[in-house]
């Protein structure tokens, strides 16, 4: 791996770890959940699994990669979670979001509105 790659590897990975605030147990426990399900848009507009529900077993498989071992695929997965979540953050809507297809669309990317950033 060239340098400018570790380097990119490295700020998407630190990146990634800011924006997935869910445990790789806490996320699997989610996904099985109907709220998860419920939302999201769908791949190709159909009936079934949701782009997010989708990303967020890709999540689960990266939290549970070491960094050196993540592919240019994985790498890529990271830096558009990192996006989605930061988007969607900036569209929060008034009031209590506990219960909101919002934040539930934000857990199937792996972040949790209501829990504190992870401890470094």
């Amino acid at each position: 791996m060239t340098e400018k790659n570790e380097t990119e590897r490295d700020d998407a990975k630190k990146e990634f770890d800011e924006a997935v605030t869910m445990t790789a147990g806490e996320l699997e426990e989610w996904l099985d959940t109907d709220e998860s399900k419920s939302v999201g848009q769908k791949e190709g507009g159909g009936s079934g699994e949701s782009v997010g529900h989708h990303s967020g077993r890709r999540i689960i498989e990266i939290l549970h990669t070491k960094k050196a071992d993540l592919s240019d695929d994985d790498v890529a997965h990271m830096k558009k979670v990192v996006g989605y979540v930061h988007r969607h953050l900036a569209q929060r809507p008034d009031g209590d979001v506990t219960d909101t297809p919002w934040r539930w669309s934000l857990m199937n990317w792996g972040h949790d509105p209501l829990k504190k950033a992870k401890k470094k």
